[in-house]
C-alpha cells in the first residue's frame, strides 16, 4: 500500500444511439498498400518554396465530398472550403503526378531518400556563441505605468484535463462530468459514480482492437470518443470508438472508424470533434542493391514503382463499422502546394459525436507537423529548420541524439482555417523566418496570430516573438520582437490577452516578459535570469504563474524544479519561491501538461513528479500556497508505466478524485 492509498477514502466496492451509416459511395478504390509514416526525424522534402493556389472541400457521405472513390465524379454542391491562395487539384490524375513528380526526388537506390541512397532529415539548427548585439540595445524596457498587459487564470476543463484553450477540450485518460467519471487504461474503458461520500465503480468495457487510446466525453448526449491507434494493424492507423454512455454500468461501443493515417491532433469544440491526420509516404515495392542487384538497377526499379503508383497508395483511407475501406478525399477536395511542405498528405476531418461517420473531410498534398486551435480557428504549421542530408546508417544515432525535427530551409509556413460545425474553411496562408517549437508557440487573441520562433539558418541566432493580422488571403506580419535569448534554445511560451511570457535556457533561465497590448509594436518588459529552466508555465491569475522544469537540486546535482514567480508587475518579474527535487526527479507537467491541477479555492496545486532507480516510482505533488511561499507533501502513488496515468481531477464541487493506474478515489486535500 502506498503513502497516497492511506490518505484515499474507503473504496466500496438508455438506449443505444441511432448509428449514422456511411452513404453509398460511387465505386470504391482498391485498397492502398501500407502506407509509411513520415515521422518527425525522417523523410522530408527538399527546399521550400511559395506556396500557391486555393482548394474547395465537400464532405464525406450524405454531405457529397470525401470518400468513395478515387475517380473524377461529380459530387452534391460543395461549399467553399479553401478560400484563400491554395488551389485544388484539377482530377485525379493531376493530383496522382503532383505526388509521383515529388516522390522521384526523394527516391533511391534504397527506397525513400535521395538517389545517392542517403536519408534525408532535418536536423534542428546548431546555436552558435556568437557574440550579438545586447539585448536591451535592440528592444528597450517599455514603461509599463501605460500598460495593460496581465497574466489571467486557467483552470481544467470542465471535463476536468488542463488544456491549452479555453474552451477547447484535448483527449485525456480521463474524464468526468461532475457526476460520472471515466477512465480509459490502453483498451478498457472503466465508468465511476462519483456523486456519493465514494466513488463507486459501476461497469467497464474492453474497447475493440485499440491500443494506447485517450477519450473525449459529450456529456450532453452521454457519449466518449476513445482515439487510439488500430491494434489489429501493422501501419499507423488511427482508430476512433463511439461508446454509449446511456447505461452507465454497461458502456457500450455504437460506431467504429478507421483511418489510414496517424493522428496528429485530436480536439472538441461542443459536439464537433475534428481530427488532424498526418499521413507519410506510401509503402512502394522497392528493392535494394545487393549482390544480384546494382544501385543503377535498385534506383531504376524502385523509380518505376513511383512513376506506376496510384492515387489510391497516396491519399488515406477512411472505414466506418467494418465496411470496406474508401478513399477519404475526394481529389478536389486537395491543395496542391508545389514543393514546399514535406511529402504526405494532412487531412482535416470534422464529425459530430452523434455521427462519427459523416465526416467533413480536407487536405493537402504536402506535411505539417503542428496544429493549434483556438476557439474558432485551426492553424496549421509546417516548421522551419535547419535541414541536413545523413547516411542510412546515421539515421538511428540522429533520432536519438538530434534535436527536434524540422524540415529542410529557414522558414516555416502556417495556414489558418475558421472552423464552423464539422466543417473547416482555409482563409490564409503566411510564413515567418524561423522555427515553431510546438503548440504552445502558438496562439490567437482578438483575431492576431501570435508565433514564438527559435533561430533557423534564415534567422540571427536568437528567438522572436512575431504577430500576424489577416489581409485579404494572407497572413501578413503585424509586428515583432527579435533577438531574445541570444544563444539560448526556446523551452516554454504562455501566452495572456496582452501578455506573453516566454523562457529560453542555456546554462540559465531568462524569463521574458513582452507587453502585446499593442500588437504592432510588441516591446519588452522584463527579464529574470535564474538557474535552471521550466519547460511548462501555468498561470495562477494575475498575480502569480508557477513554472515547472528543470534545475540545480543544491546539492551539485539536477532535478525537478518548480518556481513561483510573482507576475503583478510585468516589468518586475519575480520568482518569490523554488521547490528543488532530488537529483534524477523530473516533473512529468514539463512534457505532459495534463499531469498538472490548478485549484485557486483552495489556493493549492497537484502536479506528478516520477523518480527513476530500480524501478519507476510517481508521486503526487501536492503544494499549497501562502503568501509568496509553497508548502509541498509529497505522496508516494504509482509505479512503472502506470505512472503516465497518474491524474488529479476536479470535480465541480470542489472535491478532488486521484486516478491511478487501478483505481480512482476521492482525496482528501
Amino acid at each position: 500500500m502506498t503513502d497516497l492509498e492511506r490518505l484515499w477514502d474507503d473504496y466500496p466496492t438508455g438506449p443505444t444511439p441511432t448509428r449514422e451509416i456511411l452513404a453509398a459511395a460511387a465505386g470504391r478504390p482498391r485498397h492502398p498498400r501500407r502506407r509509411r509514416p513520415l515521422r518527425r526525424a525522417l523523410v522530408t522534402a527538399g527546399a521550400l518554396t511559395a506556396l500557391v493556389g486555393a482548394f474547395v472541400a465537400g464532405t464525406l457521405g450524405q454531405d457529397g465530398g470525401g470518400g468513395g472513390g478515387g475517380g473524377d465524379r461529380t459530387s452534391t454542391p460543395r461549399y467553399a472550403a479553401f478560400q484563400a491562395d491554395l488551389k485544388p487539384a484539377a482530377s485525379c490524375a493531376d493530383l496522382r503526378q503532383v505526388y509521383v513528380d515529388r516522390g522521384l526526388d526523394l527516391v533511391g537506390p534504397y527506397g525513400w531518400g535521395d538517389p545517392h541512397g542517403r536519408t534525408v532529415i532535418g536536423s534542428g539548427f546548431s546555436q552558435s556563441s556568437d557574440d550579438l548585439a545586447s539585448l536591451a540595445d535592440r528592444n528597450p524596457t517599455f514603461n509599463a505605468s501605460k500598460s495593460l498587459a496581465r497574466s489571467q487564470r486557467q483552470v481544467n476543463s470542465e471535463t476536468g484535463t488542463n488544456v491549452q484553450e479555453a474552451g477547447v477540450d484535448e483527449p485525456d485518460t480521463v474524464k468526468t462530468d461532475g457526476s460520472l467519471l471515466a477512465v480509459v487504461r490502453d483498451d478498457r474503458i472503466t465508468t465511476y459514480d462519483v456523486t456519493g461520500a465514494a466513488t463507486r465503480r459501476l461497469g467497464s468495457l474492453v474497447l475493440p482492437r485499440v491500443a494506447n487510446a485517450e477519450i473525449l466525453l459529450d456529456s450532453a448526449t452521454g457519449t466518449i470518443i476513445a482515439v487510439g491507434s488500430d491494434a489489429s494493424a501493422r501501419s499507423e492507423r488511427t482508430r476512433v470508438l463511439t461508446v454509449s454512455l446511456a447505461e452507465p454500468a454497461e458502456p457500450a461501443v455504437t460506431d467504429q472508424v478507421v483511418y489510414d493515417a496517424p493522428l496528429l491532433s485530436a480536439r472538441q469544440h461542443g459536439s464537433t470533434v475534428r481530427l488532424v491526420l498526418a499521413s507519410g509516404l506510401p509503402d512502394l515495392d522497392f528493392v535494394s542493391p545487393g549482390p544480384a542487384r546494382s544501385a543503377k538497377r535498385a534506383l531504376a526499379h524502385n523509380r518505376k514503382a513511383v512513376e506506376e503508383s496510384t492515387i489510391e497508395d497516396w491519399l488515406p483511407t477512411i472505414a466506418v463499422d467494418g465496411d470496406d475501406p474508401e478513399q477519404l478525399l475526394d481529389c478536389a477536395d486537395v491543395a496542391v502546394p508545389s514543393d514546399d511542405l514535406a511529402l504526405g498528405t494532412t487531412s482535416v476531418a470534422g464529425f459530430d459525436t452523434g455521427s462519427p461517420g459523416k465526416v467533413s473531410a480536407i487536405g493537402l498534398a504536402g506535411r505539417t507537423d503542428i496544429a493549434y486551435e483556438s476557439a474558432d480557428h485551426l492553424y496549421l504549421a509546417a516548421s522551419g529548420g535547419w535541414g541536413g542530408v545523413l547516411r542510412e546508417n546515421d539515421l538511428i544515432d540522429c533520432v536519438r541524439r538530434c534535436p527536434v525535427w524540422s524540415g529542410p530551409g529557414g522558414t516555416s509556413y502556417l495556414f489558418d482555417f475558421t472552423l464552423d460545425g464539422t466543417r473547416a474553411t482555409h482563409v490564409a496562408s503566411g510564413e515567418v523566418e524561423g522555427s515553431v517549437r510546438d503548440r504552445w508557440s502558438l496562439d490567437e487573441a482578438d483575431d492576431v496570430l501570435r508565433v514564438a520562433v527559435g533561430p533557423t539558418a534564415e534567422t540571427g541566432n536568437f528567438n522572436s516573438v512575431v504577430t500576424f493580422e489577416r489581409r485579404g488571403k494572407e497572413l501578413v506580419e503585424r509586428g515583432r520582437l527579435d533577438r531574445l535569448g541570444p544563444g539560448e534554445d526556446l523551452q516554454s511560451v504562455r501566452w495572456f490577452d496582452g501578455l506573453a511570457i516566454l523562457v529560453t535556457f542555456r546554462q540559465v533561465d531568462p524569463l521574458y516578459a513582452v507587453d502585446l497590448t499593442d500588437t504592432a509594436h510588441p516591446r519588452l518588459l522584463s527579464k529574470l535570469k535564474i538557474p535552471g529552466f521550466s519547460s511548462y508555465l501555468h498561470p495562477l491569475g494575475p498575480a502569480r504563474m508557477v513554472g515547472i522544469g528543470e534545475g540545480p537540486d543544491g546539492k551539485g546535482g539536477w532535478g525537478a524544479q518548480i518556481g513561483l514567480f510573482d507576475v503583478r508587475d510585468p516589468t518586475a518579474v519575480k520568482r518569490r519561491d523554488v521547490l528543488h527535487y532530488a537529483s534524477g526527479m523530473e516533473a512529468l507537467a514539463g512534457t505532459d501538461p495534463r499531469a498538472f491541477t490548478w485549484l485557486p479555492d483552495q489556493r493549492t496545486f497537484l502536479t506528478v513528479v516520477q523518480k527513476w532507480g530500480s524501478r519507476r516510482v510517481g508521486y503526487l505533488s501536492v503544494i499549497r500556497l501562502e503568501g509568496g511561499t509553497m508548502h509541498e507533501q509529497r505522496y508516494k502513488a504509482e509505479y512503472g508505466d502506470d505512472v503516465d496515468h497518474l491524474r488529479a481531477v476536479p470535480l465541480p464541487d470542489g472535491r478532488v478524485v486521484v486516478v491511478t493506474g487501478e483505481d480512482a478515489r476521492f482525496f482528501a486535500l
